[in-house]
């Protein structure tokens, strides 16, 4: 997790107040995603699964999590691909980054930047 991204997205938007607010909704937001991801893949439903990955890699990105967002970039060709059941197979790696940039984004810059 790269707290510079979220400084430089404040900067860009001129208020700190949106970065900060992004990041919070980002966290709090992740098992909603998580769940619609793993949903879709084991529901073998591969337009849902699709536009929860792209949305889960650019999320991902836009806060800094570059792991998450480089796995779910490998996920997406998957699904692209057809492969929904190799998709599943990543479910746990996504699991894992996921809670780990989750932590990392609330004490590296969620907690560090409260409003």
């Amino acid at each position: 997790m790269d707290p510079a991204v979220l400084e430089e997205l404040a900067e860009q938007l001129q208020s700190p107040d949106v970065a900060h607010r992004f990041a919070r909704d980002y966290a709090a937001l992740w098992e909603q995603r998580q769940h619609r991801l793993t949903t879709a893949l084991e529901g073998q439903d591969r337009a849902a699964a699709l536009d929860a990955v792209i949305s889960l890699k650019i999320s991902s990105a836009m806060v800094g999590g570059k792991r998450l967002a480089g796995i779910a970039g490998k996920l997406q060709s998957l699904i692209q691909a057809g492969d929904l059941h190799s998709g599943q197979a990543l479910l746990p790696v996504v699991a894992d980054s996921g809670r780990a940039t989750v932590n990392e984004l609330n004490l590296r810059y969620i907690l560090k930047n409260r409003q």
